[in-house]
């Protein structure tokens, strides 16, 4: 039956075409990573998420045994980093860590940027969140939130906060405070949280927002205050710490990570990275450490991610909004 021999004869040109295809994705997943693996992530160094994908890259290095090079490439809310990964080569050895920012403020912020995360990145897998906490230096006198806030109002335009890069998560949750409190408090932009706990040590800055991880040394000498953490509950290991909504109801506000291949990343690549890194967040003391800087491994689903990633797109729209009026 001729008809019925071309079409056995069609159908198996194409699945040996489609084999071909995966064929080099699979070859580079069997000898990944070849070399030093490069993640680029948009923050400096000392900052919270640079802290944590430095824990998560000492074990990656280890599983493959090949060293992993952090870069840090802070600017633009994101876009300078998120520009540079995009032109590297899809062979998994540059890598993103994208930051909750880059998902949520930057395609509101920046509308003609030419690179979308979601769109166009390979996503890889969810690293974790962290709460924002807002903090006090020890030397403003405050204990809680409410002092805190009553204390700006009454020193209506003269207190500051170190409120991260601008568009950033520190930024917005920042910006939300302001509004939430009704407060006259201005905001300075810093590229690295090191940077910013100089300042709040040295008398310049008087309010911090940050995660825990960023100022857990600040905090146990007892310079730097935490006064409420932006999460729904308190915290089963920082119990002692109020959370913002008891002062601002509906406040919650979190950092969240995730690792991102360039455009083009082989699916067989993309996903044997994937599992690597579901291994190395699976392990017991990777996780106990997380837990020590304030950061909570949130195993998610690509389809679960991408429902997450516009609840909080809905959550921070107002904020963003009110953001972007200075900002342009």
């Amino acid at each position: 039956m001729p008809g019925m021999n071309k079409a056995l004869t069609r159908r198996a040109l194409l699945a040996g075409g489609a084999a071909l295809a995966l064929a080099p994705g699979r070859a580079r997943a069997q000898g990944f990573p070849s070399g030093p693996v490069k993640i680029t992530v948009a923050v400096g160094p000392g900052s919270s998420p640079d802290v944590i994908l430095r824990v998560v890259g000492e074990h990656l290095s280890r599983l493959w045994g090949q060293q992993v090079v952090v870069i840090n490439q802070p600017g633009g809310a994101g876009s300078v980093a998120i520009r540079a990964v995009a032109a590297q080569p899809p062979d998994g050895l540059s890598l993103y860590m994208a930051l909750a920012s880059n998902f949520i403020a930057l395609p509101e912020l920046q509308a003609n940027f030419p690179v979308d995360v979601v769109r166009d990145y390979v996503p890889i897998g969810f690293v974790g969140e962290h709460p924002m906490v807002i903090a006090a230096s020890a030397d403003l006198g405050v204990n809680t939130l409410p002092e805190l806030v009553a204390l700006a109002k009454k020193r209506k335009g003269e207190l500051n906060v170190a409120a991260g890069n601008r568009g950033s998560i520190l930024h917005l949750t920042s910006e939300w405070f302001r509004i939430a409190g009704g407060l006259d408090v201005t905001l300075l932009h810093y590229p690295a949280a090191s940077q910013a706990i100089t300042d709040v040590l040295g008398g310049r800055v008087h309010i911090m927002v940050d995660a825990i991880t960023s100022m857990k040394g600040a905090i146990q000498s007892g310079k730097i205050k935490p006064l409420a953490v932006a999460a729904k509950k308190r915290l089963y290991n920082f119990p002692d710490l109020p959370v913002v909504a008891d002062t601002f109801q509906g406040f919650e506000a979190m950092g969240w990570f995730a690792l991102m291949a360039p455009p083009g990343t082989p699916a067989p690549l993309a996903k044997k990275i994937s599992d690597d890194l579901k291994t190395v967040l699976a392990r017991p003391e990777l996780q106990k450490r997380f837990e020590d800087l304030g950061t909570y491994i949130r195993p998610t689903t690509p389809e679960e991610l991408t429902s997450f990633i516009r609840e909080q797109q809905q959550i921070w729209r107002p904020v963003i909004a009110e953001t972007a009026k200075k900002i342009n």
